[in-house]
This record gives structure tokens, C-alpha cells and sequence, in this order.
């Protein structure tokens, strides 16, 4: 196996919600469309197929008013465990999210990894990467909580 931590960004976070909550808020567009992205951001799914080979194409809006096109091919889809996919579009990426269940709480642990180093780091640099997959994780607290 190899080391890939130096082109890793992982983020976990155990939400107070059970697993199976916490994976409808990731699978189903109209959940999806709710949190993704970080803080005042907006999205429009255009399609949304969790299977594997499915495709999920969606626009992330800006604050600023920027449009962020976003494509991911899913390559592995086992409810409520674990989503594995790439995202095609750039920057390209590779990951895996999994649901624990901890006594009816949900851990969620993100994997994104990259193909060198220096994408990775460009990524967090250029995207604020680290900074917008935590706000993300935030606003999916934030929606289970309504849901």
C-alpha cells in the first residue's frame, strides 16, 4: 500500500445524528443542495446518480457571484458505510467518506487524495481547501439539525 498522506487532506467530525440521517443528508439532492460548500455558498444539482459509475454534476455559487462547475463519477456506494468517488472536473481528486456509528452519534471521515503533492497544495492554497471542507462539515451540522 502506499503512504499518500503528504497528498492527503482529511477532515472527521461526529455529528449527533444517526448514521443513516447523516447518509440521506449525502445522498439526496434536495439534502445535498442544502449544505454543500462553504459558508454562502449555493448549489444547483443538475443530476445526481449514487451508484457506481453514477454522476453527480452540480454548480457551486460563489458569495462573489462565481460559478464552480463540479463533476464526481462514483466509484463505490455501500449504504450507510462508505462513498467513494472522484472528482473529474478540476481540480481532480479522489475520495472516500465514511459513516461510523458511534452509540447512535455519526463519525464522517473525508479522505481526499490527491495525485501529487503539489496539486494538493495548490488546492488548499488557490481553493482554500482545509478552511472550506470544515465550513462545509459545519453547514451538514448545521442542516441535521433541521432535519
Amino acid at each position: 500500500m502506499t503512504n499518500t498522506a503528504d497528498r492527503e487532506i482529511v477532515s472527521a467530525r461526529v455529528f449527533d445524528a444517526p448514521r443513516e440521517l447523516v447518509w440521506k443528508a449525502w445522498v439526496d439532492p434536495k439534502h445535498v443542495a442544502q449544505w454543500w460548500g462553504p459558508k454562502g455558498f449555493t448549489n444547483t444539482i443538475h443530476e445526481m446518480d449514487v451508484r457506481p459509475g453514477g454522476v453527480w454534476r452540480f454548480a457551486m455559487h460563489g458569495p462573489d457571484g462565481t460559478d464552480y462547475k463540479n463533476e464526481i463519477v462514483f466509484i463505490e456506494v455501500v449504504k450507510p458505510e462508505r462513498l467513494v468517488y472522484d472528482h473529474v472536473s478540476g481540480p481532480r481528486f479522489h475520495v472516500t467518506a465514511t459513516f461510523a456509528d458511534e452509540g447512535g452519534k455519526t463519525k464522517l471521515t473525508m479522505r481526499m487524495v490527491f495525485p501529487t503533492v503539489e496539486e494538493r497544495d495548490n488546492t488548499i492554497k488557490k481553493f482554500g481547501a482545509v478552511e472550506g471542507l470544515n465550513q462545509t462539515l459545519g453547514r451538514l451540522g448545521e442542516h441535521l439539525a433541521t432535519m
